[in-house]
């Protein structure tokens, strides 16, 4: 328990036996087997943490702090650390902002897991938006990791605007992720056959991989001609995409209201899901869910589940 603070679980556990047995001496703690000179060094690392202090009295005596103080003490200790080391990184951050004049505005980024450490990087140093070009393959130990970070950001203020290919959806997993993000905030639709997968971060750099093999290899692009081309890039097709679920608490702006349940049937049919894969994951009998699609593509005036799904988007109904 006391690792994270630097405490190896030899010393934890000679602090946990002073817990149950106070104000002992070298020679009675020695009674476990454990040498007098490594029996110091152990004593010395509590001390100095604040677990432990000497009696004045003579044999000294090791009278254990109670474990409530001595841990907000510790906490305490580390979140100053933290604060100072961050505070220290700031001649570093400005020495990156310098140099990125001088940096190449293309570079090549090789290797599976350090294409996974280059997305998640991307995505905590964002500030205000990302945007991603989400289409398959994927890194199968990445996709769990970027959803987490995703999380994370977003309820940090980060505003996410992801299109994703038909196809990826096809996939039961990914379609349950991205109704979870979905629910966190992010604002989905979905295109079929979307030209490349790409991660834009502020406008301001983006990451777009280029080879699939094990190998990996993902272009970084920093400001330039070619960054601007794939922003107007994404917004164009953001412009042409079906709306797919709305965060929580969208209200529409204009015509009748549809149910959340009635958005998330859009949003399935917009990933191409079939009524009876919607009857599944809905555990509805398919002809409910059948009569419910007439119904909404009525309401919208629609008479394919394509329209009906640009309609709720024109519409308000989706977001």
């Amino acid at each position: 328990m006391l690792e994270p603070f630097g405490i190896d679980q030899g010393t934890e556990a000679l602090y946990r036996e002073l817990l149950t047995r106070p104000d002992r001496d070298l020679s009675e703690l020695a009674e476990n087997g454990t040498t007098p000179a490594r029996l110091r060094r152990q004593l010395r690392v509590l001390e100095d943490a604040g677990l432990v202090t000497r009696t004045p009295s003579r044999p000294v005596r090791y009278r254990p702090t109670p474990p409530a103080l001595a841990i907000d003490v510790l906490a305490a200790r580390r979140r100053q650390e933290v604060e100072s080391a961050r505070l220290a990184a700031g001649p570093l951050v400005e020495l990156w902002e310098a140099g990125r004049d001088t940096e190449p505005a293309v570079q090549v980024v090789q290797g599976s897991e350090a294409n996974v450490q280059r997305f998640l990087q991307a995505q905590r140093i964002a500030r205000t938006e990302v945007l991603t070009l989400d289409k398959p393959p994927y890194v199968t130990e990445g996709v769990s990791r970027q959803a987490e970070v995703q999380l994370e950001r977003m309820t940090q203020g980060v505003a996410y605007r992801t299109i994703y290919d038909r196809a990826s959806l096809a996939d039961p997993r990914h379609m349950e992720t991205a109704r979870a993000l979905a629910d966190h905030g992010e604002q989905a639709r979905v295109l079929p056959d979307i030209p490349l997968k790409a991660l834009i971060i502020d406008g301001s750099s983006a990451l777009v991989p280029v080879v699939f093999t094990p190998e990996r290899h993902t272009v970084a692009l920093q400001p330039s001609p070619l960054l601007d081309g794939l922003v107007a890039l994404f917004e164009a097709l953001w412009r042409q995409a079906t709306p797919l679920w709305a965060p929580p608490h969208t209200h529409a702006g204009g015509g009748e209201q549809l149910t959340d349940f009635d958005r998330l049937l859009l949003g399935y049919a917009a990933a191409g899901c079939t009524d009876e894969l919607v009857a599944r994951k809905t555990n509805l009998n398919q002809r409910t869910i059948e009569r419910h699609m007439r119904r909404i593509m009525d309401t919208l005036g629609a008479r394919t589940r394509f329209q009906a799904g640009l309609q709720a988007g024109l519409q308000g109904h989706l977001g």
